[in-house]
């Protein structure tokens, strides 16, 4: 099955039959290790049974019975693992603070210690375990995502032992005429249906499920990309059992954790699963329709923090001396791909003079059509919990509470630059799109091998370190992208992860709005200004993209007609999921961001912004394909079909094809006429015409050859400099005259990378310094200069890219590693 799924090695399988059984439910009981680079522990999964199986079900005993042959059919030769029973105690020292919440405490449970006590499973023989047919009957396969991965013991979790749990079931439990299988499912089944207003009291009795004993344990296998268990005799996943214990640990190489250092030199770890996900963290479903919530208790060192995406601002329980555990949980049901952690000895900046009152008192405005914020009693379309969009407060909450966390050589940095700018950017995102869809949010400045300049996940950012430097420029546009991913890629996310442009593609259109916005003394015309230049910079890079990358990666909807569609069980492929290079790419940033400037300029900024809004109070909460958008959109301008735009045609010229979509090659270059790139163009014009008087002249410095230059901002230097890179030649004295002109060493991350691109094709050797600087400490943009200092084929420089390379290679990113290693060797 499993080379069934994954035809192409380039492809990401999500192995996990959600057609069948879908986990509602995750807690998870961890230690981090730090000196073993290891994560142990337990986790505790509740299923329900899936669509797929219930709506083809006709007798609840022999539906898609064909499909479960041919999956069994498919492991009867695989090796299997003899659970094991005298492995890792299952013992938990914490003591949840939300016990309170249920009213009474059992006390069988009070220190959080799971029992071990067994039934007898059955098992005597690693052939038993392999012998898929019983009777003559098929056993049904649970397939969970997994890859790099310990798993060592998995079994049922009577639900029935604990205190209390009557009250989720009619029936009494020791009546057990329909079997205590059959009860136990009905009692996990009243427990993730419980309404939204129950959540605390569902919170508890799921910690309370998760400490029962077990009974009995289940057979399990592992492969490269899954874990598949079953119980002997049960043939449908109806009769599965729906609360499962996994004991497992992690690996030090696994591709979903990062074990390195922080930039004061102190250990750390956090999660970043691009691009496998969750799956080498804990065993979990990782295709989108999989939404759960989760709860987990992470136990470390007294001496580190623990954040994670976590509805509460955890405070931590000392255990024993020099041990901590930190509580967090999610109420709004989300992809396991959006579990984040990060585990350092983080510090929170904080800044005397910028209270908590002052945070509360930040001016914000609604846009005219304050209807469009207004709830108005509709019923929201997502599975029930606990929404803000239906809570009168969160609704007028223009700035949620937040926190920044550094490590100490940053703090005072990100005390300059960073916190101040975090409530101006959300008031921002507020006045354009209304309600905040989470309730708080952490900000943290995460080490410098980091692969990406941000990552947005539930109520946690992750920044690089490269947006402190220069002005506040970078620092805000990636804040605010990152903060439009809380409604487009997180509130609302992709059925199908082909289609990133859905994320990525509105973070990038919302950004430019949020930060004009956040800059509030901005006139009309200046921040118009502003979004013309930055629109000329995409389009440049975007051509750049289009001419030096594979074409396949270029489609948004790379599987076209069948995006969305799952096989039969649920499983399904992230096409090129696996390719290292596509991770760099921009494409479907960009693509996505002039489609949707597009039919903003189409239908008026005022009328797209309505929609979006209407859009976010449609489908928050839910999954949504390129149709979803589209289609409501054009039925609330309806005059558009006349002019020939449809579903149809934008999919044809902009999702579907590779290359430059051919609308936007019809538009035009309207940003020629931008004030600011005009400004550009005429000092661009002085540089070239200094640098050629200079090669004429010769090293004599003339009195006529003084010029006087402009102050650029940001976005103005970035192109100025991408500018002068097209030019053959520029001479050592106009490389050290920009420098100093413009203190390029001083500036952004994106400036100064343009810098030191200019540096290795001009082989300006007093810049050899500042590009090894940037390869060090700024790793999540460094990639490509690797491959301009080889392709110049200069000793100096190659070895320059080997000597980075090489100090920088053992805590590198390992898709950045990859590609990086390509390049040189």
């Amino acid at each position: 099955m499993e080379a069934r799924l994954d035809p192409m090695k380039d492809d990401l399988p999500l192995m996990a039959n959600t057609g069948y059984m879908l986990v509602k439910h995750y807690i998870l009981d961890l230690d981090v290790d730090f000196k073993s680079k290891v994560i142990e522990g337990i986790i505790v999964l509740f299923f329900e049974t899936g669509n797929g199986y219930r709506k083809t079900s006709g007798t609840g005993k022999e539906c898609c019975q064909s499909q479960f042959d041919e999956t069994c059919k498919m492991r009867a030769s695989e090796p299997c693992h003899i659970p094991v029973t005298n492995v890792l105690t299952c013992s938990s020292e914490t003591e949840y603070s939300d016990f309170a919440l249920c009213g009474e405490e059992d006390a069988s449970d009070k220190n959080g210690n799971h029992s071990n006590e067994e039934q007898a499973s059955g098992i005597s023989s690693s052939k038993d375990c392999c012998d898929i047919e019983s009777n003559g009957n098929k056993d049904f396969l649970l397939v969970l995502d997994c890859c790099d991965l310990s798993v060592l013991k998995v079994e049922e979790v009577d639900v029935t032992a604990v205190s209390g749990i009557e009250k989720f079931t009619s029936a009494k439990l020791t009546d057990v005429s329909k079997g205590l299988e059959n009860l136990r499912n009905q009692i996990v089944h009243e427990l993730v249906t419980l309404p939204a207003d129950r959540w605390k009291e569902q919170l508890c009795y799921f910690t309370r499920c998760s400490q029962a004993p077990g009974c009995g344990e289940l057979l399990f296998t592992t492969g490269p990309w899954s874990l598949e268990i079953r119980k002997s005799g049960i043939r449908t996943p109806t009769d599965f059992p729906h609360a499962i214990r996994i004991w497992y640990k992690t690996r030090p190489e696994g591709r979903s954790v990062t074990w390195t250092t922080d930039q004061s030199g102190r250990p750390c770890v956090y999660t970043m699963g691009s691009p496998i996900n969750n799956r080498a963290l804990f065993p979990c479903q990782e295709p989108p329709v999989a939404l759960s919530t989760w709860q987990a208790s992470v136990r470390t060192a007294a001496s580190f923090v623990v954040l994670m995406s976590g509805e509460n601002s955890a405070e931590p329980v000392q255990l024993r001396e020099g041990v901590l555990s930190w509580y967090y949980y999610v109420t709004m049901p989300m992809p396991a791909s959006t579990f984040t952690i990060a585990v350092g000895c983080w510090q929170e900046v904080k800044q005397q003079s910028f209270t908590a009152a002052t945070q509360t008192n930040i001016e914000f405005s609604l846009p005219s059509s304050q209807a469009d914020f207004r709830w108005c009693g509709e019923i929201c379309g997502h599975v029930e919990y606990p929404c803000r969009f239906q809570n009168p407060a969160t609704r007028l909450q223009a700035v949620i509470p937040y926190r920044v966390f550094a490590p100490c050589c940053l703090v005072e940095r990100c005390e300059e630059r960073l916190l101040r700018l975090i409530p101006q950017c959300l008031s921002a995102a507020y006045t354009t799109l209304g309600t905040h869809p989470f309730s708080r949010l952490d900000v943290l400045i995460v080490p410098s091998n980091f692969s990406s300049l941000g990552m947005a996940s539930p109520h946690i950012i992750f920044l690089s370190q490269s947006v402190l430097p220069g002005g506040s420029h970078l620092c805000g546009t990636r804040l605010c992208h990152e903060i439009a991913h809380a409604w487009f890629g997180l509130a609302i996310g992709a059925r199908d992860w082909t289609e990133e442009w859905i994320s990525e593609g509105f973070a990038t259109f919302l950004e430019d709005l949020f930060w004009a916005r956040a800059q509030q003394q901005l006139s009309h015309d200046e921040a118009k200004g502003q979004q013309e230049l930055k629109a000329l910079l995409r389009w440049r890079r975007l051509k750049d993209e289009v001419q030096n990358s594979e074409e396949e990666l270029q489609v948004l909807r790379p599987k076209k007609e069948s995006t969305g569609e799952l096989s039969g069980s649920g499983a399904s492929v992230v096409k090129h999921g696996l390719k290292a290079e596509k991770i760099f790419m921009q494409v479907h940033y960009l693509k996505g961001y002039f489609l949707l400037r597009s039919l903003a300029r189409t239908i008026g900024e005022a009328s797209y912004l309505a929609s979006l809004r209407k859009f976010v109070h449609k489908f928050h909460g839910q999954l949504v394909l390129s149709q979803d958008f589209l289609c409501m959109l054009l039925e609330d301008i309806p005059e558009q079909k006349e002019s020939g735009l449809t579903v149809e045609s934008i999919f044809q010229n902009w999702l579907d094809t590779s290359g430059i979509p051919k609308p936007l090659l019809e538009e035009g270059e309207p940003w020629r006429e931008c004030q600011l790139v005009r400004q550009v163009s005429g000092e661009v014009t002085k540089w070239i015409q200094t640098n050629q008087r200079i090669r004429k002249s010769g090293k004599k410095k003339r009195k006529q050859d003084e010029v006087v230059f402009q102050k650029l901002l940001p976005d103005q230097l970035v192109l100025l400099l991408e500018s002068l890179l097209e030019e053959k030649t520029l001479c050592p004295r106009i490389l050290q005259c920009l420098e100093k002109t413009y203190q390029l060493r001083e500036q952004d991350a994106e400036v100064r990378h343009r810098w030191c691109e200019l540096v290795v094709k001009h082989k300006y050797v007093p810049g050899y310094g500042d590009v090894e600087k940037f390869l060090r400490e700024d790793q999540a943009m460094g990639v490509y200069l690797y491959g301009e200092l080889m392709v110049n084929e200069d000793v100096k420089q190659q070895q320059l890219a080997h000597k980075c390379f090489a100090a920088a290679r053992e805590h590198m990113d390992a898709s950045s590693a990859k590609v990086v290693a390509e390049m040189l060797f």
